[in-house]
């Protein structure tokens, strides 16, 4: 048995879902273009230098979920996903996803999974893991953020928690490869047995030149 992990933004997206849905956001006019688009630059800057503080970024970017009626925010991901995710999907990363048919597929994220099942689905991967928003007994969001966040170390703490759901672990698999292009991966990068950076940033791409880890574009 193996298994295939994905880096979802900037990885199999040559883009970032996150930071798009955002910009979407404030072009929809729903958020304030003044207010929100510094910020967002703001946030995603320090994602790329590796000092984002998860808490922080994740109020700013569940608190608009809480604001609109869930039947609404579908209405904006479905022209999202038609206006901004679609041109980031390049044919190399389709062909990525589906040189791994037959082994147990995975999208693990950082980014919520409001914003990330469609993207997940469309790229062909059932399995998604990613932050999860908190939902209501009403079945709409609260704004706030359910379990642990998957950033950083949170990615190899979910990613085991899966597993184990699935009565597996690590040893489980004969082989496993997690693709990504952030040094915010480098944990969970350092678990599997063929980790490959994809069109990396400068940190993660020396980490992957003095480990010769491979280097791969989907550019």
């Amino acid at each position: 048995m193996k298994l295939a992990l994905f880096d979802l933004d900037n990885t199999l997206l040559h883009g970032d879902s996150d930071f798009e849905w955002a910009q979407y956001l404030v072009a929809q006019g729903v958020l304030d273009r003044e207010v929100y688009e510094a910020r967002n630059v703001e946030f995603y800057q320090q994602y790329q230098a590796g000092t984002l503080d998860i808490h922080q970024f994740l109020d700013f970017q569940l608190r608009p979920l809480a604001r609109h009626p869930r039947a609404q925010l579908d209405r904006w991901h479905l022209d999202f996903m038609k206006t901004r995710v679609m041109p980031m999907i390049t044919r190399k990363a389709r062909d990525l996803v589906a040189s791994h048919e037959g082994n147990a597929r995975c999208v693990v994220t950082a980014t919520n999974s409001f914003v990330t099942w469609p993207i997940a689905r469309e790229l062909g991967i059932d399995n998604l893991i990613a932050t999860e928003p908190e939902v209501g007994a009403d079945g709409e969001f609260t704004g706030s953020v359910s379990g642990v966040p998957s950033f950083r170390e949170g990615k190899v703490v979910r990613v085991e928690a899966w597993l184990r759901e699935l009565g597996l672990e690590w040893s489980s698999f004969t082989e496993t490869w997690f693709y990504s292009d952030s040094l915010n991966d480098l944990p969970l990068l350092s678990k599997v047995s063929h980790p490959v950076a994809v069109d990396p940033d400068a940190t993660l791409e020396a980490h992957a030149l003095a480990r010769r880890w491979p280097i791969l574009s989907l550019r």
